[in-house]
C-alpha cells in the first residue's frame, strides 16, 4: 500500500506571472468585502435581540460558512499572486479541499433549510414558531455540518490512498478535486465514481426539496387579493432565488468547465472555478442582509455604537431618517413572508 509522503510540497500554477497583478485585485476586493459584510451580519445578529429568531440564525450560518470558503481560498491566492509563494504541502492541500467541498455540502443544506423556512413561515404560519424553535434550527445547522463532513470523509480517504508520482505542478489557484487527482499514477475509478454520486444526490436531492418549497410558496403568494403584496413578495423571494441559482448553476458551470474545455483557455476555466468560490460570498451579504430592513437597522444600529452614538443621536443618522422617511414606500415584511398569506 502506497504511503503518502507528507513532506510533500505541491505546486500551484495557473495564470501567468504577467497577469498575477491585476488578477490579485478583484479577489482582494471580493475577499475584504465579503470579510466585512459576513462579520457585519453576524455581528447585527448577535447582539440585536430582535434578530433572534430562526430566519436570521439560518443567514448566520450562511455568513460563517461565506468567511470560511474565502479564508479556506483567498489568502493562498493572494500570496500566490503577490508573493509567488506557490508551494503548498500535502497535507494542507488536503485539508484545505476537503474544507472547500464539506463546506459546499453545508451551504446546500443550509440553503434547503432557508427554504423550509420561508414554507413554513407562509404556508404554515401559526405553526411557524412550533416548528422552528430555536434549538431545531441550531440541529438543523448541525446535521447540516454532519452531512457535508460524513460525505467528504471517504472521499478524502480514496483520494490520499492514491499514489501520486506525475508531477507536483497542479494547475490551478488551489487545491481543486480534479486538477489534484490528474497527478495520481493510480486509476482514479473509485474517487471519481463516489465524488460523483454524492454529488449528484447532494445536489439533486436538495434541488428538488427547494423546488417543491418555493413552488408551494409562490402558490401562495399568487392567491393574495392585493398586487402590491403579491410585487413585494415576489421581490423578496426574487433575492433569495436569485442567490440560490448563483449557488447551483454556478457550481455545476464550474464542474463542466473542469470536466469539459469547451476550447477554452486552461487560465479561463480556473478564473471561473475561482470566481464561483469568492464571488458568492462577496454577494451573500448583499442579498441576504443588506435587502431585508431587519438587519439594515440591526447593522446601522450596531455601527451607531461602534461610532459612540448614543441612541437619541443615533434616531438622526442620515441613513436611519432615510429608512423611517420611506417606510411606508418600502417592504418591512420578512423575506418572503407576504402578509395575509393563505395556507398552502
Amino acid at each position: 500500500m502506497w504511503i503518502p509522503d507528507l513532506t510533500l510540497a505541491l505546486i500551484l500554477e495557473a495564470f501567468p506571472t504577467s497577469l498575477h497583478m491585476w488578477i490579485s485585485i478583484p479577489f482582494c476586493f471580493t475577499y475584504i468585502m465579503s470579510l466585512l459584510g459576513n462579520s457585519m451580519v453576524l455581528l447585527a445578529v448577535r447582539l440585536e435581540k430582535s434578530l433572534h429568531e430562526p430566519m436570521y440564525y439560518f443567514i448566520s450560518m450562511l455568513a460563517v460558512i461565506d468567511l470560511i470558503f474565502s479564508t479556506a481560498v483567498v489568502p493562498k491566492m493572494l500570496g500566490i499572486f503577490w508573493l509567488d509563494s506557490r508551494e503548498i504541502g500535502f497535507e494542507a492541500c488536503f485539508i484545505q479541499m476537503f474544507f472547500i467541498h464539506t463546506f459546499t455540502a453545508v451551504e446546500s443544506g443550509v440553503l434547503l433549510a432557508m427554504s423550509f423556512d420561508r414554507y413554513i413561515a407562509i404556508c404554515k404560519p401559526l405553526r411557524y414558531t412550533t416548528i422552528l424553535t430555536s434549538s431545531r434550527t441550531i440541529q438543523i445547522g448541525l446535521l447540516s455540518l454532519a452531512r457535508g463532513a460524513g460525505v467528504m470523509m471517504p472521499l478524502m480517504c480514496l483520494l490520499t490512498s492514491l499514489p501520486y508520482c506525475k508531477t507536483r505542478v497542479i494547475p490551478h489557484s488551489y487545491c481543486e478535486h480534479m486538477a489534484v487527482v490528474e497527478l495520481a499514477c493510480a486509476d482514479p475509478a473509485a474517487s471519481d465514481l463516489y465524488s460523483l454520486t454524492v454529488a449528484t444526490l447532494l445536489v439533486g436531492t436538495d434541488s428538488v426539496f427547494i423546488t417543491l418549497s418555493y413552488g408551494m410558496i409562490l402558490r401562495s403568494v399568487m392567491r393574495l387579493p392585493s398586487p402590491k403584496a403579491r410585487l413585494k413578495a415576489l421581490r423578496t423571494c426574487g433575492s433569495h432565488v436569485s442567490i440560490i441559482l448563483l449557488f447551483y448553476i454556478g457550481g455545476l458551470l464550474s464542474m463542466y468547465l473542469q470536466m469539459f474545455s469547451f476550447g477554452l483557455a486552461p487560465h479561463v476555466q480556473v478564473l471561473v472555478a475561482d470566481f464561483y468560490l469568492t464571488v458568492p460570498p462577496m454577494l451573500n451579504p448583499l442579498i441576504y442582509g443588506m435587502k431585508m430592513k431587519q438587519i439594515q437597522e440591526g447593522i446601522f444600529k450596531l455601527l451607531g455604537q461602534l461610532a459612540g452614538l448614543t441612541p437619541h443621536r443615533w434616531s438622526l443618522v442620515p441613513a436611519q431618517m432615510f429608512l423611517i422617511q420611506h417606510k411606508d414606500q418600502e417592504s418591512a415584511a420578512p423575506l418572503c413572508q407576504p402578509v395575509g398569506s393563505r395556507p398552502c
